[in-house]
């Protein structure tokens, strides 16, 4: 083992150096999903559009308009999902409490439908 020259005390830098500022998300892949699946009164697809615009935007280099168009998707792609997911559910116990009260209402109502025979009627003689 030579040990002849100096060895230098810092450990070996990374590889590259790390951007100035991170390039935003394109939040791509949830856009898809939002227009493919639940595509709650077209916000998925503007969603889609975009993210499409985001990702053009940072490959292009324009780390600015990207980061806007970014915030956009992100906003749309919440609101698409929150309305998919919220809207059924919002359906689903609306129905469930109009079965509840259906059901108590016919069975109130069937005492004052039903008619009770008895043998003690004045009004049969």
């Amino acid at each position: 083992m030579d040990t002849s020259y100096p060895r230098e005390e810092r450990p070996p830098s990374k590889r590259g150096s790390p951007p100035a500022a991170a390039a935003p998300r394109d939040h791509l892949v949830w856009a898809i999903f939002n227009t493919l699946y639940m595509n709650f009164c077209c916000l998925g697809f503007v969603a889609l559009a975009f993210a499409v615009k985001a990702r053009d935007r940072k490959v292009a280099g324009d780390v600015e308009a990207a980061r806007h168009f970014s915030s956009k998707a992100r906003c749309y792609n919440a609101l698409a999902t929150a309305g998919s997911v919220v809207l059924p559910l919002l359906l689903g116990a609306l129905i469930v409490t109009g079965v509840i009260h259906l059901s108590k209402l016919a069975q109130e109502s069937v005492g004052f439908f039903t008619y009770q025979f008895s043998g003690s009627d004045d009004e049969d003689q």
